[in-house]
């Protein structure tokens, strides 16, 4: 990883619009009145003709940008995850997922690192949501070079994908050249005691982890989990079969994220212990997003608790 490099998925999110927007004219911009902070303000200073602002009505932007992806455009619709999954789930089920339209849900301030916001707009629901909708794919990058390409592969896929960002500057873990490809998981480290299965900037803090478990005497494998739906069954059956215990880490509630789907596979097919790292059925509370991240446990100390725990139950 390069810590000299962090960049919060949100700014990436913002960038990767504009350079979409140079090599695909058919690319159209929503936003709910969170254009600056969604970091779509870029597209729409590059482009103005190929963005609109929808205003604090994100059911409605939800129905327009089904209507826009009909006409043959590739559609981005932004705000926060917590009015893009939550308040307008229902849109987003019935007017999106249903006809399966080519709409993109660009979701940023995702998850508990929101920080001061409050526990409104800390959205720990939004995976689980998502994954229940037919043909949806979920994407939930590491780092701004994962972000970027997300945007690009979905942009290339045809239907309608979650695509959801941070507001905390991440340090990049992946090189400039990752070859990203939806629903392929990527094997950032060998080991042969433990899996640590991770998304999003719980990639990082699993990264960090291993090295303290290698102090230990301790070999953990690092797996980064991307694509949440369609998930990777082939690589979490291999890595359960490998190492015999999973942990996986998300900042996400433990119900229904990355820990429910992993889970899933493992007992369909592998059974072997699993513990799950990510906020523990509870609201957050306001606060600087880092603080946050120790206070719920979303960090490497906590990864090294439940791996020594997970261990032990093999």
């Amino acid at each position: 990883m390069n810590e000299l490099i962090k960049t919060a998925t949100r700014d990436a999110y913002g960038k990767a619009l504009v350079d979409l927007g140079k090599v695909n004219d058919k690319v159209i911009v929503l936003d709910a009145d969170l254009s600056a902070a969604t970091k779509t303000i870029m597209f729409k200073n590059a482009y103005p003709d190929r963005f609109f602002n929808t205003g604090i009505a994100e059911c409605n932007m939800m129905g327009i940008a089904g209507g826009l992806s009909t006409l043959g455009y590739t559609v981005f619709a932004s705000s926060f995850a917590m009015f893009a999954a939550g308040r307008a789930f229902e849109q987003v089920r019935n007017s999106l997922g249903y006809p399966h339209l080519n709409v993109k849900i660009g979701a940023t301030h995702a998850g508990i690192s929101v920080g001061e916001d409050g526990a409104s707009h800390q959205c720990n629901e939004d995976i689980a949501l998502m994954r229940t909708i037919p043909g949806m794919v979920i994407i939930n990058p590491a780092d701004d070079v994962e972000a970027r390409a997300a945007v690009f592969a979905a942009a290339a896929y045809e239907g309608p994908v979650y695509l959801r960002f941070g507001r905390l500057a991440l340090p990049r873990i992946n090189k400039e050249d990752y070859d990203f490809e939806i629903g392929k998981a990527v094997h950032l480290c060998e080991g042969k005691d433990v899996t640590i299965i991770a998304t999003g900037l719980m990639v990082n803090e699993a990264l960090i982890a291993r090295e303290n478990l290698a102090n230990m005497g301790i070999s953990a494998a690092v797996l980064n989990i991307h694509t949440i739906k369609p998930i990777d069954r082939a690589a979490i059956i291999a890595a359960a079969k490998e190492t015999g215990a999973i942990v996986t880490a998300e900042e996400h509630s433990i119900i229904g994220g990355l820990g429910g789907a992993v889970t899933e596979v493992v007992c369909e097919s592998v059974p072997v212990p699993v513990l799950r790292v990510g906020v523990e059925d509870v609201f957050g509370r306001s606060g600087p997003g880092a603080e946050l991240l120790h206070i719920y446990g979303l960090d490497a100390a906590n990864i090294v608790e439940k791996v020594k725990n997970v261990i032990a139950m093999k």
